[in-house]
């Protein structure tokens, strides 16, 4: 009887051999066509190809004992390994059309080469075996091929690309020390995520969770965390705001997350451009037009502490920033004082009716900072209880903000309501 050899070199006619769509490198649509991996190896927006390098590196011809991995499906050669030489082969042979790339120029080609050809099981084998600790591939093509090929459950840095976006939106995370030390399991679920069944669960709102995964990419990208700095740390190196998230809703029931990175279409694989220089924010929203009368002087002895913080804070701690916070959480104490109620009934009779008188920008700048009826009173309440956390300048003023909408509806002149 005869048995088909796991193994064996065979010469087969290079434009006769078929690109692996599921290539580890840049895996693409089932369907997708030579020609289409042809060109979106040549425009490299992913920095994985590097063809150009590689004709240089090979020298005038292709060498024979670097065999490309081949496993046929059914009559179809498909190549496992090897698919960058392939390419250049098929460019020199005429085998796909491309521009910017002269086939004169490149190392000579046989009509038919040498291939391992290999029963599928052997050939990802020696694919595994080439690639997994050889550097070549980054962690998520690693798990993604571990998972999609060898049959190993998914990790955890796979499922929260899987559900988010959020690696191939950030490529800067694509490394092996923020896969092991910063969205290992144990850091996720210090601030908030966790995997249950193969997908993401959070106690977050998808907007604070996007908030939150935003910031320890960005401290990944500035390298303000790197293999020398804060390495393994996480929690202790994220903003204030995000920090105020975690504490806040780590007692919340987690939910199924929805959290999405969109990368966009034409960034060509670059980073946008820094944003221009933020104006400050006005405290309160704005002047406010109060009644004369306690809240009324507390309202302009805020405002003043406030103004005087923003001509001299080049020479103040950042601690300052905490006094006005805690100055909110007294203005509402008085306001509510004077309306004979205790400040957490005050709160509530109140909020909602003063959050409609707000535009939706407002509304908006409210939602990102965490600003609501539900978390108001916390927040007024760590203002005068948690120093650290009240340094945080932009959700100071976002409760700025909502304290000035509410004493505006109690406290406000009867003309400028």
């Amino acid at each position: 009887m005869n048995i088909e050899p796991e193994q064996q070199v065979l010469n087969i006619d290079i434009k006769d051999l078929i690109l692996w769509t599921e290539n580890p490198r840049d895996p693409v649509d089932l369907n997708a066509t030579d020609q289409y991996i042809v060109d979106r190896a040549l425009a490299d927006k992913s920095l994985k190809w590097n063809l150009p390098k590689l004709a240089k590196e090979m020298g005038k011809y292709f060498d024979q004992s670097e065999l490309p991995t081949v496993v046929y499906d059914g009559a179809k050669p498909i190549v496992y390994d090897g698919n960058r030489r392939v390419i250049i082969g098929k460019i020199k042979m005429g085998a796909v059309t491309v521009k910017g790339m002269d086939p004169k120029q490149l190392p000579s080609f046989p009509q038919e080469i040498p291939c391992n050809v290999c029963v599928k099981r052997v050939g990802l084998n020696n694919v595994y075996r080439k690639h997994i600790d050889s550097g070549s591939w980054q962690p998520l093509e690693r798990d993604v091929f571990l998972h999609n090929h060898m049959g190993e459950p998914k990790s955890v840095f796979l499922v929260l690309e899987e559900d988010t976006g959020i690696i191939t939106t950030n490529p800067h995370l694509n490394q092996r020390f923020v896969k092991d030390e910063i969205l290992n399991e144990d850091n996720l679920k210090l601030m908030g995520f966790h995997v249950d069944k193969g997908h993401i669960h959070s106690v977050h709102s998808n907007q604070e969770g996007h908030s939150i995964l935003t910031d320890i990419s960005e401290k990944i990208y500035n390298k303000q965390i790197s293999t020398r700095k804060n390495r393994g740390q996480v929690i202790n190196v994220l903003e204030p705001g995000s920090q105020q998230l975690i504490d806040i809703n780590k007692s919340k029931n987690p939910h199924l997350s929805k959290i999405k990175f969109d990368k966009k279409d034409d960034d060509n694989g670059q980073r946008q451009s820094k944003r221009t220089v933020k104006k400050e924010h006005e405290i309160f929203g704005g002047k406010l037009y109060l009644k004369m009368g306690t809240v009324g002087d507390l309202y302009r002895d805020i405002t003043d502490l406030y103004e005087f913080y923003l001509q001299r804070k080049d020479t103040l701690s950042q601690s300052f920033a905490g006094l006005i916070r805690m100055s909110l959480r007294l203005l509402c104490e008085t306001a509510a004082k004077d309306k004979n109620k205790k400040l957490e009934d005050y709160v509530k009779a109140h909020f909602a009716d003063a959050k409609k008188t707000l535009g939706q920008d407002t509304k908006t700048t409210l939602s990102v900072q965490n600003v609501s009826d539900g978390s108001i009173l916390q927040l007024l309440q760590i203002g005068a209880h948690n120093y650290q956390a009240a340094t945080n300048l932009d959700q100071t003023i976002a409760v700025s903000i909502a304290v000035g909408a509410l004493i505006t509806l109690t406290h406000g002149r009867e003309e400028e309501k």
